[in-house]
């Protein structure tokens, strides 16, 4: 050994390597969180929001005032029963369905066009529940609902 060869001792080489360690691991957690993630593009918007009575039997919506007043209209249904995603899909025609993501459990909370795009990782469902791309294999529930005056009943 030469006279350059410097000795640091255990106390100083623990710090450094838990220094090290630390530093590798926070970089995996933040690249995890990062750009290269399979979340959603930017291009789902969120949908708005409608207030659903739960009626013992179904969830009961007003369709006035909201997205629901016209075709192609969508709207995410928060009630004491769930969350659902309500869509106008013809005149008198409307698609329910249970708006948490069968990937992991998130609530799917915005569209792109006419396809449902889940925020944490991505899925995307069409209106009927189907998945149209993963990482979701499973189609969200789909329910029964019926227009009556101004009000669509979803039937739990």
């Amino acid at each position: 050994m030469s006279d350059t060869d410097a000795f640091i001792s255990r106390r100083q080489f623990c710090a450094g390597a838990c220094s090290a360690a630390s530093c590798a691991t926070l970089a995996t957690l933040f690249s995890a969180c990062g750009g290269s993630s399979t979340s959603p593009s930017g291009s789902a918007t969120p949908l708005s929001k409608a207030a659903g009575t739960f009626n013992g039997s179904g969830v009961q919506v007003t369709v006035s005032g909201s997205a629901l007043a016209s075709v192609g209209g969508a709207v995410l249904v928060q009630s004491n029963a769930g969350v659902f995603l309500l869509a106008r899909t013809g005149q008198n025609a409307f698609s329910a369905i249970e708006a948490v993501c069968t990937h992991e459990g998130c609530t799917v909370d915005g569209a792109d066009g006419d396809i449902y795009v889940c925020p944490c990782h991505g899925s995307r469902y069409d209106r009927s529940g189907h998945v149209v791309h993963g990482p979701a294999t499973a189609s969200l529930r789909q329910y029964s609902s019926a227009l009556a005056g101004d009000t669509v009943t979803i039937t739990l």
